[in-house]
């Protein structure tokens, strides 16, 4: 998880915590609305990856209220101070190292079989 969060921290231009909070959301997101035997694969491939999502998980009544999909995602990583540009990063730096863990056609599979998310890749 720290090799993520650095990477991801360097490549988007983002702190570390804010890096940390990010992964969290966005795994907790692709388990929600992506195939879960692939996205399960991915997430058993990042040590510490549990724990971030679960960390992220907010039973807060805004985030009751945002619902889900990727306006509740898009919502959730505004919250955290970024803007849509450093999204686009994240998801493309992240979409990068689930390649390498998982191989690109496993993680195309995660990307088309998640509503909206092919716009990122």
């Amino acid at each position: 998880m720290d090799e993520l969060i650095g990477q991801l921290a360097v490549k988007a231009g983002i702190d570390s915590v804010v890096a940390e909070k990010t992964i969290g959301i966005v795994l907790g997101f692709l388990r929600n609305e992506g195939p879960s035997d692939k996205v399960q694969a991915l997430i058993d491939q990042i040590p510490g990856a549990e724990a971030a999502i679960a960390a992220s998980n907010s039973n807060s009544g805004l985030s009751r209220l945002m619902g889900g999909g990727l306006m509740a995602l898009g919502t959730k990583l505004m919250a955290l101070g970024l803007g849509m540009n450093e999204i686009q990063n994240v998801a493309r730096e992240l979409f990068r190292f689930g390649r390498d863990k998982i191989g690109a056609d496993k993680m195309g599979e995660i990307i088309s079989g998640t509503p909206g998310l092919s716009q990122f890749a």
